[in-house]
């Protein structure tokens, strides 16, 4: 699958910040912190830019509002009705949190809770798609779910540090969910790697029966957009390199830099660990992203000799 940038930006900005507003949600940080109210404006214009930045990968994104029509059977409708409702409880927490200096537990846990629906409904866009059997895997919402939450903790751990309170709890859980991540992404591509494919030319055309079908010419002789959407392709060795590099930038290195912030115990050494750990963590994410889509392989290029 073509790795867009727009569709790479909106699952990595908007699983930091769903993951940032459910954590703040769970009422760990002083919310009358500094640091703690600029956390909710940032959880929220995170969120925001990510939705915004999928509509730019859209051929008139002035009617992505009709996405939303399909909620009873598309997971792309789902997400889209949950991400407006998930504003409503993220506002109110933000406005306790920022205005009042306090924590709202009613609006916080239902708002943690609806993050969680949310990217998975996200994970679900891709998992549920048959054609693409690379993503259709439990490990898919399973992976969505557990980035976002090591995002999460990890950006609260820096709004904790900086405010001098909660700084260490969410650093250790930050460290337990990004190793927890990376195992499961490392199940993701085990499995990716080790598949047989299901759809073949010969199940394509239904001519397997007669023997072994070889592409004689392609449906088009141009490019179109399925060979643009649907025609990427990545070499092997390079998917492994980038996969390793991810693993160091957005697991390996993070975890030292949070045991660093955790043995400092607060101040200024602790603060600048955490956020270094947040941006490692950010790049090897988005070059996760970048992987899922672009080992990805669709049926339909079947027909196209892919």
């Amino acid at each position: 699958m073509h790795p867009a940038p727009s569709i790479i930006l909106f699952t990595t900005l908007s699983g930091l910040g769903y993951g940032l507003a459910a954590v703040l949600g769970l009422g760990l940080l002083d919310a009358s912190g500094l640091s703690v109210k600029v956390a909710h404006l940032a959880a929220l214009a995170m969120i925001a830019g990510g939705l915004l930045s999928s509509t730019l990968h859209l051929g008139n994104p002035q009617r992505a509002w009709r996405a939303l029509s399909q909620w009873w059977s598309s997971w792309l409708s789902r997400e889209g009705v949950m991400a407006i409702l998930t504003f409503v409880p993220l506002t109110i927490s933000a406005w306790f949190a920022v205005v009042e200096g306090g924590y709202q537990p009613v609006a916080g846990l239902v708002g943690a809770a609806m993050c969680g629906i949310t990217v998975y409904c996200t994970a679900m866009i891709y998992a549920s798609l048959r054609s693409i059997q690379a993503w259709n895997t439990g490990f898919t919402p399973l992976c969505y779910l557990l980035f976002a939450g090591a995002g999460g903790f990890l950006l609260a751990s820096v709004a904790g540090y900086a405010s001098g309170a909660g700084g260490t709890v969410c650093a250790v859980i930050a460290a337990l969910f990004v190793v927890a991540a990376w195992l499961a992404k490392h199940q993701w591509w085990t499995r990716l790697r080790a598949l047989a494919p299901l759809s073949t030319p010969e199940s394509a055309t239904g001519l397997g029966n007669i023997g072994r079908v070889r592409l004689f010419e392609r449906p088009h002789i141009n490019d179109n957009y399925l060979t643009r959407e649907m025609g990427f392709k990545v070499a092997r060795k390079h998917a492994l390199k980038l996969s390793r590099l991810a693993i160091l930038a957005g697991g390996a290195m993070p975890i030292v830099l949070l045991i660093v912030a955790i043995v400092a115990g607060g101040g200024a050494v602790a603060v600048i660990a955490a956020m270094l750990a947040v941006l490692l963590y950010a790049l090897g994410l988005a070059v996760e992203r970048w992987l899922f889509f672009a080992e990805a392989r669709h049926a339909v290029m079947n027909y196209y000799g892919g």
